[in-house]
């Protein structure tokens, strides 16, 4: 799995946006890296439903989200 896009954004908790490629080939994209407040954390794409709420489009298992976080936040505060 790599990282083949990253869009820095400034201001607001949203801090940048990416896409992944999976090692089959698979693009992924639409992932954000928000500033909560207990730190950094990756966001899945999500789209809004017909009540209002968003919902995640794409779900990971909880050890390859861990790994993806890992990942783009180094790779986020490597490019910063």
């Amino acid at each position: 799995m790599k990282i083949t896009r990253m869009n820095k954004l400034s201001g607001g908790k949203t801090l940048a946006f990416f896409d992944i490629e999976t090692d089959d080939g698979i693009l992924i994209k639409g992932f954000r890296i928000v500033d909560g407040n207990n730190g950094k954390f990756i966001a899945a794409p999500d789209e809004k439903g017909k009540d209002g709420k968003y919902y995640e489009t794409v779900t990971l298992p909880k050890e390859m989200k861990s790994e993806l976080e890992k990942m783009a936040i180094a790779e986020y505060e490597k490019q910063v």
